[in-house]
């Protein structure tokens, strides 16, 4: 793939979401007293990394790894283990997997990633397979760490996992997966803000986190059909 500004190649209104995302996070940030910087820094920079992962920008995936880190030292002091392990043993490694495909994948124009046309039966089916087999396992490991809110942070690793595989697989649905993802994690920062103000920007991220995710989708799917059509010529 080319290297370029990716900065350059967002339109107006990819513009104006990636800033509306970036005001909504800050002001959070500035109206939350007590605010945790690592907090805002994680927001800020994923955030940013949604944007250009619609795109389907290898640069987006490079800022998910960082966004993962920092999620993780946030999940960790809240003592949100399962999300702590999930971005930091599951979520930053499959980023960097998606770096590597997305890179020996390019699109004709050499600057985004082939979409993929379908996932095949079996791929479906062992994506699967496999998510359930990494939730059920997650399940039983962070009910032995205690972890805050089991429940969903249970749920927040099954989305998660299947986000990262379809992201890996190059798959539009990858979108879907993560505004599910992007749900529960609402929730689970919703009750942690209830006992820490401090946390409320963590809200407003995965707000914003859904509304480019959903973004995503829709231009992945656009995409998908522009790269098709040129492949007919």
């Amino acid at each position: 793939m080319k290297l370029k500004n990716p900065f350059r190649d967002l339109t107006k209104f990819e513009l104006a979401l990636w800033l509306c995302s970036v005001v909504v996070v800050f002001l959070s940030f500035c109206l939350s007293p007590d605010g945790s910087v690592v907090s805002l820094l994680a927001s800020l920079v994923g955030v940013t990394a949604l944007i250009f992962v619609a795109k389907g920008y290898v640069f987006g995936q490079v800022l998910c790894i960082f966004f993962a880190i920092l999620y993780g030292i946030v999940s960790f002091w809240q003592q949100y283990y399962g999300e702590m392990i999930t971005y930091l043993g599951m979520s930053a490694p499959a980023a960097l997997a998606a770096v590597i495909a997305w890179i020996r994948n390019p699109s004709g124009n050499g600057s985004t990633v082939k979409v993929r046309k379908a996932l095949g039966a079996k791929e479906c089916l062992l994506t699967c397979l496999v998510t359930a087999g990494v939730t059920v396992g997650f399940y039983f490991l962070l009910r032995a760490l205690y972890t805050a809110n089991l429940g969903f942070s249970t749920l927040s690793v099954a989305t998660s996992f299947l986000a990262s595989a379809l992201t890996f697989l190059r798959s539009p649905y990858y979108a879907l997966a993560y505004a599910a993802n992007d749900l529960v994690l609402i929730v689970l920062w919703v009750l942690a803000t209830m006992r820490d103000i401090s946390y409320l920007p963590m809200i407003f991220c995965f707000v914003m986190f859904l509304a480019n995710d959903l973004y995503g989708f829709y231009n992945w799917q656009k995409m998908k059909r522009l790269q098709e059509s040129m492949a007919r010529m």
